[in-house]
């Protein structure tokens, strides 16, 4: 079997500009920030984004590499309105397409399945309609005559993904409470990378937990990454909660401070190493 194992600045080196991206996890909840930081060390920009937005979303926004982005929210969940998001919106900086979460989902499922469409309940008789004026309905064939949203699919060039542990050929496991749809987003991609706090043996991916945690099989993957504390500083249970105080700074700071202290540097190194000396220096 192929050793898939990269660094997050080779995942960066294979996307390129006006791709459609795909980012895993949930609100500030295991996303995988080691390799969006990797991204915005790169000159990658006008991207398609399609995320359950968290701070990935609100760093790619501040940097402006963000032409438009796929999403039911944009969240720190302690903190409602993601605040990079919300300057990119209110600026008109960025387009937005708007969905449920359900849809959102749906959406991914489609493209899994290589669909053009999957039709849902979700979104008939909201607002989610009069904002997205594109979206069609269907009427079912059979005697029922139901209509639907024709919920297309969520066609990904590349998903970026973080989980718990991996193998080095791309099978991938959760450890905590959800798996966060990580598994549609990699196989709606036609590449995937999988970002881990650490990577193991195979067999010790069943050794110590149950079968279906295996969220990720090496069959969707292109790359695995092992970045110890990559999804700083969204949680990424059980090794490690969300790092609030620094969620707070991050949310408080102008973006030219923030970025310029935290991610300046040539790699991910730098960034944690200046994470420890801000903690160091609240203590």
């Amino acid at each position: 079997m192929a050793d898939k194992v990269m660094t997050p600045d080779e995942v960066a080196g294979r996307l390129r500009s006006g791709m459609t991206v795909g980012i895993g996890g949930w609100g500030s909840r295991r996303k995988p920030m080691a390799l969006v930081r990797a991204l915005l060390r790169s000159e990658v920009t006008d991207l398609t984004v399609v995320s359950y937005g968290g701070p990935d979303v609100g760093l790619l926004a501040a940097a402006g590499r963000i032409r438009r982005l796929v999403a039911p929210f944009a969240t720190l969940d302690s903190i409602p309105l993601e605040p990079n998001f919300r300057a990119a919106r209110e600026s008109g900086a960025l387009e937005l397409t708007e969905l449920d979460e359900a849809m959102f989902m749906w959406g991914l499922h489609a493209a899994a399945n290589r669909l053009p469409f999957l039709p849902v309940r979700a979104g008939l008789g909201s607002d989610v309609m009069r904002v997205n004026p594109e979206l069609r309905t269907v009427r079912s064939p059979y005697a029922d005559g139901e209509e639907f949203v024709a919920v297309p699919a969520l066609r990904l060039d590349a998903a970026l993904v973080h989980l718990n542990r991996a193998d080095r050929h791309g099978n991938a496991q959760y450890l905590g409470p959800d798996p966060y749809f990580d598994d549609l987003f990699c196989e709606a991609a036609d590449t995937a990378y999988v970002s881990c706090e650490a990577i193991v043996e195979t067999a010790e991916l069943t050794r110590t937990a149950a079968p279906q945690t295996l969220l990720v099989s090496r069959h969707a993957v292109t790359g695995v990454v092992e970045t110890p504390g990559g999804a700083h500083f969204t949680s990424c249970v059980p090794d490690y909660g969300r790092d609030e105080p620094f969620q707070k700074l991050y949310a408080s700071t102008p973006w030219p401070e923030f970025s310029g202290r935290f991610l300046s540097g040539a790699g991910e190194e730098d960034y944690q190493s200046a994470v420890r000396a801000w903690h160091k220096e609240q203590q």
